[in-house]
């Protein structure tokens, strides 16, 4: 027997599964080289170096070190996001169960992600001087932001949800409420322990379907009046 034609040669990478192992392997060098470096002192050479490409495959592939940390960024958002919508699609949000995973999600993200946190904390500053960066981000991030709120509409539905509880508002405020208190954890972890974010979300969704509070009675301003 031939051993040798009995071995298949490796197959070729297609024109899009190279662009896309490229791709993969730049942002792995950006986020090592950014967080070694942070966004500022890192160059567009040391990135593509570090990936074992040319410059020119770096700008032809993001355009640039902005367009590179956009995307990076928007991965990580988009996995959190996505593990935070499972939990959500295992468990409908508001319950113990849905609380709880998306708050060890937190936690984890809070104690073992210390390397992008002042990463992000310097973009964001950066962005702020540069407006248009600004831009970029919203649109770079509006992918993961749709996953969850698909998710929430689905559960405010489920919950009965008043019609005009909008589920991008809803997404809005569970986003930044993680955001927040992953940056608190970060400062005082005693002070957001890991059920405070379930709790948080077991108050907003009781608070939504509970519906607005009744308005208060105005006391009679002037009793001697009657």
């Amino acid at each position: 027997m031939n051993t040798e034609s009995d071995t298949s040669a490796p197959r070729r990478l297609s024109r899009a599964e190279a662009k896309a192992r490229t791709r993969a392997l730049l942002l792995e060098a950006a986020a090592r080289v950014f967080a070694r470096k942070g966004f500022t002192g890192a160059s567009v050479e040391e990135i593509a170096e570090a990936a074992g490409f040319s410059i020119g495959a770096l700008y032809s592939n993001f355009g640039g070190k902005e367009a590179l940390f956009l995307e990076l960024l928007s991965h990580r958002q988009t996995g959190r996001i996505a593990e935070a919508a499972q939990a959500l699609e295992r468990h409908p949000a508001g319950t113990g169960e849905a609380a709880a995973e998306v708050g060890r999600l937190l936690i984890d993200v809070a104690d073992k992600d210390m390397d992008f946190a002042p990463l992000q904390a310097e973009f964001w500053l950066y962005a702020v001087r540069n407006p248009h960066v600004l831009d970029t981000m919203a649109a770079n991030l509006s992918a993961p932001r749709q996953a969850l709120q698909e998710v929430i509409s689905t559960s405010l539905a489920q919950h009965g949800a008043p019609a005009e509880v909008s589920a991008e508002a809803v997404a809005t405020v569970v986003t930044a409420l993680f955001d927040g208190l992953v940056r608190q954890r970060r400062i005082d972890p005693s002070g957001v322990p890991e059920d405070l974010f379930p709790n948080a979300l077991q108050w907003l969704f009781a608070g939504i379907t509970a519906g607005p509070a009744p308005a208060a009675t105005d006391p009679d301003p002037d009793p001697d009046t009657d």
